[in-house]
C-alpha cells in the first residue's frame, strides 16, 4: 500500500447510519465534503476503492460508485480508469488547513482530555452535549 494510499484509509472513514433516513450514497458524499471542507482530503488525495469501502461498511459497492459518480458531476472528484478516484478540488476555506486556529484548539482540547485520563467515550458524550447546546436545531445522527 502506498504512502497516498495509508493517508487516504486513515483520514476517509466512512461511517452508515442506516437509521439516518438519508440515502446511503449521500452519506459518502456529504462526509467526502466534510473532509474537503475541513482540509482533511487535498486536491491529488485517492478515495478508497468500492471494494475497500465494502469491506468496511458493508455498503454495496454500487452504492460507492453513484456516491464516487456524484461527486465527479459535482467537480470534486474524478475517475481514472485502472487508477481510481482522486480529489480534483478542496471545499477547505483558506487557512482552513492542519494549523487553522480551531483545528488547533480542539487538538489541544482532545489531548488535554486524554492526559486527564477521559476515554473516547467520554470525549464523544462531552463534545456531543457541548455541541448540541451551541447548536440545538442540528440533526441528530
Amino acid at each position: 500500500m502506498s504512502s497516498i494510499e495509508r493517508k487516504v484509509m486513515s483520514v476517509v472513514v466512512f461511517r452508515i447510519d442506516r437509521r439516518s433516513g438519508v440515502a446511503t450514497y449521500l452519506q459518502i458524499v456529504r462526509q467526502v465534503e466534510q473532509a474537503l471542507r475541513m482540509g482533511a482530503l487535498e486536491e491529488g488525495d485517492r478515495l478508497p476503492t468500492a471494494a475497500q469501502v465494502a469491506a468496511t461498511t458493508k455498503v454495496n459497492p454500487n452504492t460507492t460508485l453513484k456516491a464516487y459518480r456524484e461527486l465527479e458531476r459535482a467537480g470534486l472528484a474524478e475517475v481514472r480508469q485502472g487508477a481510481g478516484t482522486f480529489i480534483t478540488r478542496t471545499l477547505a476555506e483558506p487557512g482552513a488547513g492542519p494549523e487553522w486556529p480551531l483545528r488547533t484548539a480542539l487538538n489541544a482540547w482532545l489531548h488535554q482530555a486524554r492526559d486527564e485520563g477521559l476515554g473516547g467515550e467520554e470525549v464523544q458524550a462531552l463534545f456531543r452535549a457541548a455541541f448540541e447546546a451551541a447548536y440545538p436545531s442540528a440533526p441528530q445522527s
